[in-house]
């Protein structure tokens, strides 16, 4: 698998909360690449195809929604392990979630260390 984790967020704050987050796992030799829209975001997973993905659903260009499921379903990367991130925690936002091939649905405001454990675990470290 490979071992680098895409952060995807159209908020500055935010993409620098998680990528702070995650920084620890750098030392183990994980890389961390950054997108700020769903366009950005899709064309990095088609050409990393990085292991973990922490993808916001609320974006311009591409919402969370349609990168995942056009990574899954259109593109194919099965392997590639998505968390969508969102402040829509309605059963119906989840279910589409599940209906796009997300892996993982967590709600903002999410706990760091439920994103370093997600990231250490699916990576394998």
């Amino acid at each position: 698998m490979n071992r680098s984790i895409l952060i995807v967020d159209d908020e500055p704050h935010l993409r620098a909360l998680i990528h702070q987050t995650l920084e620890e796992l750098e030392d183990e030799g994980v890389e961390l690449l950054t997108a700020t829209n769903g366009e950005e975001a899709l064309a990095l997973i088609e050409s990393s195809r990085p292991g973990l993905v922490f993808l916001d659903v609320m974006m311009p260009k591409l919402s969370g929604f349609d990168v995942c499921s056009r990574a899954k379903r259109d593109l194919g990367l099965t392997d590639v392990y998505i968390v969508l991130l969102t402040a829509k925690g309605q059963e119906m936002d989840r279910q589409k979630g599940v209906e796009v091939g997300a892996d993982l649905y967590m709600t903002k405001p999410f706990d760091p260390d439920a994103l370093l454990d997600k990231a250490r675990t699916v990576l394998g470290l």
